[in-house]
């Protein structure tokens, strides 16, 4: 743990930069609860540094989704509301609703385009430049960029349009 604690910290405070100013999970509660989650799976073998840290940044994703589908059942009574893209990354008071529509719409991406889904986990999520992302997923940086824009297009389609299926 030591080894790799700062980065996870880096990684940490990229993902709450991105959240309310009000936001109650700080820092350093993401940081140990996605550790736990990724020391509770003993199963897990971590290929590389890259393998690990891009694993970190969706167990991170996951923390703060739950995070925000609890706080927003409290506050809300449970009903989620579907906003773009943009909303879902701008500091609104909205936000939680928009980051539990955007890992719902992430999934649905994983399941029609799973490589695309992984590059934005890595790249939004994670934190990760075109090139590291490029680096774990063994592909082409170029291969990455155009996976990211074709994500992120499809993304801001699902979040603009309401939700009729």
């Amino acid at each position: 743990m030591p080894l790799v604690y700062e980065e996870l910290r880096k990684m940490a405070r990229r993902h709450m930069q991105q959240q309310n100013p009000d936001h109650t999970l700080q820092t350093t509660a993401l940081i140990h609860e996605a550790y736990l989650r990724l020391a509770g799976d003993s199963a897990k073998q971590w290929k590389n540094r890259e393998h690990f840290f891009g694993v970190a940044a969706k167990a991170m994703r996951h923390v703060l989704v739950d995070h925000a589908r609890a706080r927003h059942a409290a506050k809300r009574g449970g009903a989620v509301q579907v906003v773009s893209l943009d909303e879902a990354i701008a500091t609104s008071p909205g936000r939680m609703a928009g980051l539990i529509a955007l890992d719902e719409a992430l999934k649905d991406l994983a399941k029609l385009h799973p490589r695309q889904s992984e590059v934005v986990e890595l790249r939004f999520f994670g934190g990760l430049s075109v090139d590291e992302t490029a680096e774990v997923l063994k592909v082409s940086p170029e291969t990455v960029a155009l996976d990211w824009r074709a994500a992120k297009a499809w993304l801001h389609r699902q979040l603009d349009s309401p939700n009729d299926a």
